[in-house]
């Protein structure tokens, strides 16, 4: 059997064919809330959709509801920086 070959002493560089990867296809993401059950669950009875949906509205109120409040304090901020920048002399739009 012949003696192996000496290890290169740099790497050597891939070749173009070699380094080339076609871009991947971003992941789409379906906008969040979303109804979907898992795939793996069995199926649900009425009563049990039922449920699960009023549940799921309940979140949603609620969600909406904290969403009110910050629009809210947002708005009112955007007043109070308007009322600040015309008295400076600034105009707004």
């Amino acid at each position: 059997m012949p003696p192996m070959p000496p290890m290169p002493s740099q790497p050597q560089q891939p070749s173009q064919q070699q380094s080339y990867q076609q871009p991947q296809q971003p992941y789409y993401y379906p906008p969040y809330p979303y109804y979907m059950p898992p795939p793996f669950m069995p199926p649900l009875t009425p009563e049990q959709e039922l449920e699960m949906l009023e549940e799921y509205r309940r979140d949603l109120e609620e969600e909406l509801e904290d969403l009110r409040e910050e629009l809210k304090s947002v708005e009112e901020r955007i007043k109070e920086l308007k009322k600040l920048l015309e008295e400076r002399g600034y105009g707004t739009s």
